[in-house]
This record gives structure tokens, C-alpha cells and sequence, in this order.
């Protein structure tokens, strides 16, 4: 009997560390079209990176028991589409924004720029951003969503994949012989931290999805794409916040590691966006910002 009990004890740790574990979703079932073949492929993780993403997927992150308030977040992690730099501009977010009640899904998309890829930035990584959305919110009812207010937030090379979905139409196929293929892939908000260079529109409508902008002024990649966004915001009369903090240079994540109070704090910066503009609760119509 004794014995027994010392085995069902010795248990419990690995039966509770299985459960937390974050739930993990394909994007695709039999793998990304054209490329099925590569879908077992094992990908590489070391340290902060994850790379060799051929079966892109979603990781989840659920808010606490009964504090799920029904909006969601596809995040986009930042490394150049070399690699991902999943655990600080993934798992961070993810533990972050579940913690305020959003529903997160966490975003490996293929990286063209990684050894002997096959992808490009353009089409695949664009495709994933697309597909996550849609599939985000085929998962609705699952998990309790409110459809229109799902977002999307990218970190650096993250935020080009932001941008490549933000700002296009999003129609889904009626067509399609997938459903999911069918929905609308538009974000219905946009967090952009330090997002990179490439793909930022040189003009949005009116109509575009509110976002809200965060970078540091001596970051040499990333800051002048913020400010740039801030403009084209700007100039549609669309709503927008931005953030220009004095120091910081560029990839500091949610702020942990910086010994400046303004980084360390950012996500608060954050969370009161999203707070403001109702994203924490339904609503019917967002604050809208003009400028003259």
C-alpha cells in the first residue's frame, strides 16, 4: 500500500506540469499547401529561439478560470524570419495579455530567411499571418471569442507580418473548399512593438484597425517604421497611439531584462490602450481619435 502511495505521489508533479502545458494547433491539419510533405519535420529550439518551421501553428495561452473577458490575440514573434525569438516575444505576451483575460495565440510562421529555406516572406509567412487569423476565429465558439475583437501584434520582423495582413482586405474565399479559408482574415486591432521596415503601407484608410505603436527613439531598425505607421494614421484620420520611449535601442521584449524603469513598464502602457478602447469587455463602438 505504502509503495502505491509513493508512486501516485511521485506523479503529480509530471500529471500538473503536463496539464499546463500550452496547447499547441496547426494551422493546417495535413500541413501548409505545397508543402505537406515537410510537415513532420522537426523543428529546431535552443535557448530563446525556435526555427525550421515547416507545420506553422498556433500556441495558446488561456486566461485564468473565469477571468476570459472573450477578446483574443494572435501574436507574432520578432528574429529577423531567421528564427523566432519565441520564449520573449511569445510566451512572454502570451503569459502577459492572458493574465488581463485575452485569449492569446501564439504564431510560428515560416521564416525565409532561415538555412536553405523554401519559403519567402511575401507569400508563406504572409499566408500563415492570414491563415492564423482565420482560424482564430473559426475557433470562436471554442473558445469564447468575440469575433470582432480579435488582433493581431507583432514584434520586429513580426510586425512585417502585421502589416502584410493588417492593411489588406482580408476577404476570405467564398469558395474555399476549407471553411476556415471562407472567414474574414482582417485583424480588428493592431499592436505593433518596434515592427520592422518592411511592408509598411504608405498610406491606410480610414477605416484601418486601431492600433497602437510602441518603439525607442535609438532603435536603428525600427523606430523611423513606427513613426512612419503614425503618419499614415495620421493622415487617414484613423485611430492610433504611439509610444517613443528615449532609450531602449531595439528587441527588448515585454521589458524584463532592462534596467530602465520606462521599458520595464511598457505593457502597462499597453493593457491601458486596451482598456480604453474597450477591447477588455463588448462593445458596439470604439473611441475614435481625429486630427485636424
Amino acid at each position: 500500500m505504502l509503495k502505491k502511495l509513493l508512486l501516485l505521489l511521485s506523479l503529480i508533479p509530471a500529471i500538473t506540469f503536463a496539464q499546463t502545458q500550452p496547447t499547441v494547433i496547426p494551422l493546417w491539419k495535413n500541413g501548409a499547401p505545397g508543402f505537406e510533405k515537410l510537415k513532420d519535420v522537426p523543428e529546431q529550439a535552443k535557448d530563446y529561439w525556435v526555427k525550421n518551421i515547416n507545420n506553422p501553428s498556433l500556441t495558446v495561452f488561456l486566461p485564468p478560470k473565469g477571468k476570459a473577458n472573450g477578446s483574443a490575440i494572435v501574436v507574432c514573434p520578432g528574429g529577423g524570419h531567421r528564427l523566432l525569438v519565441f520564449n520573449a516575444e511569445g510566451v512572454e505576451p502570451g503569459q502577459f495579455l492572458s493574465n488581463l483575460g485575452v485569449t492569446v495565440f501564439v504564431l510560428k510562421y515560416r521564416l525565409a530567411r532561415d538555412t536553405n529555406s523554401p519559403y519567402k516572406i511575401e507569400l508563406h509567412a504572409k499566408q500563415d499571418g492570414y491563415r492564423a487569423m482565420r482560424l482564430v476565429r473559426s475557433l470562436a465558439n471554442q473558445y469564447g471569442l468575440d469575433t470582432n475583437r480579435i488582433g493581431m501584434m507583432g514584434f520586429s520582423a513580426g510586425g512585417e507580418v502585421v502589416d502584410m495582413v493588417g492593411f489588406g482586405d482580408g476577404k476570405g474565399d467564398p469558395n474555399a473548399a476549407d471553411p476556415v479559408d471562407r472567414l474574414n482574415g482582417k485583424p480588428d486591432f493592431l499592436v505593433q512593438i518596434y515592427p520592422g521596415p518592411l511592408y509598411v503601407p504608405d498610406a491606410v484608410s480610414a477605416d484601418a484597425p486601431p492600433i497602437f505603436l510602441l518603439a525607442a527613439n535609438d532603435d536603428p531598425c525600427c523606430s523611423l517604421p513606427t513613426i512612419k505607421l503614425l503618419e499614415a494614421y495620421r493622415a487617414a484620420k484613423a485611430p492610433a497611439e504611439l509610444h517613443i520611449l528615449q532609450s531602449g535601442g531595439h528587441g527588448f521584449n515585454m521589458g524584463n531584462r532592462s534596467k530602465l524603469k520606462s521599458v520595464n513598464t511598457w505593457p502597462q502602457r499597453l493593457a491601458d490602450w486596451l482598456s480604453d478602447n474597450n477591447y477588455f469587455k463588448p462593445s458596439t463602438e470604439r473611441p475614435k481619435v481625429m486630427h485636424n
